[in-house]
């Protein structure tokens, strides 16, 4: 009885989410991304000139899809606006919720407005590397309040308006955001976010990772996120 309550619960507190999720060329993603999310009021994609056919994909999936300029902080913003529920849900496209998210969104959901929360990363990979990576961010969460959009952030419309919104950014949209909510007002979520290894697997793990580093540490010197973003690749 318990769990049906619970269960019921999640399930009326989704009915006031909106899931904005950024994609450009992520058609390959979005079957598994979307049908993580079901059961959500509203899953927009904000897709940015894809050549694969995301945008159609995504409209197949049931998803309401706005078209924006390339780069994820533009993306995200005009899915924000185009969202109508009071929560707000902003996922990548390669990252794909666990079970056990519902309930742990709810929860977040039921507490105080001021508030945001993060998933847990994963990787979709079995390389040794990875597990050191997630627990790498772990602790770069704990002990800085720096989670990535690759973890999915959880937010009430509400209290993203009240620190200034989505900011129009090609990178770095994500570290912005959280910057301006605030270490205290990050919740862990207990659940998984697990995201693509690909760009990993790619560029090789500790050159991608010191790339990431790097692009950290720029923005937090000053330089502007355009010129970052040719970094980032």
């Amino acid at each position: 009885m318990i769990d049906m309550v619970g269960q019921e619960h999640s399930q009326n507190e989704l009915r006031n989410l909106s899931v904005v999720i950024p994609a450009l060329n992520a058609r390959a993603w979005l079957a598994p991304t979307l049908a993580a999310v079901a059961g959500a009021g509203q899953i927009i994609v904000a897709d940015g000139g894809s050549g694969d056919g995301t945008a159609q994909a995504a409209r197949d999936l049931g998803a309401c899809v706005v078209v924006a300029p390339r780069g994820r902080g533009v993306q995200i913003a005009a899915g924000v606006a185009l969202a109508d529920r009071a929560w707000l849900l902003l996922l990548h496209a390669d990252t794909r919720l666990q079970p056990g998210w519902r309930e742990a969104a709810s929860r977040l959901m039921r507490g105080p407005p001021a508030t945001a929360g993060y998933f847990r990363l994963a990787f979709d990979s079995d390389a040794p590397e990875a597990r050191t990576l997630e627990r790498i961010v772990a602790w770069r969460c704990r002990m800085f309040g720096l989670p990535y959009g690759d973890q999915g952030l959880l937010i009430s419309r509400r209290f993203l308006d009240s620190v200034g919104g989505i900011n129009i950014l090609p990178l770095m949209e994500d570290v912005d955001l959280v910057r301006r909510i605030g270490r205290r007002n990050l919740v862990a979520l207990d659940a998984v976010a697990l995201t693509s290894a690909a760009r990993y697997a790619r560029d090789g793990w500790l050159r991608r990772s010191a790339r990431n580093l790097l692009c950290l540490t720029l923005y937090f010197l000053g330089v502007p996120p355009h010129r970052i973003a040719r970094l980032y690749g």
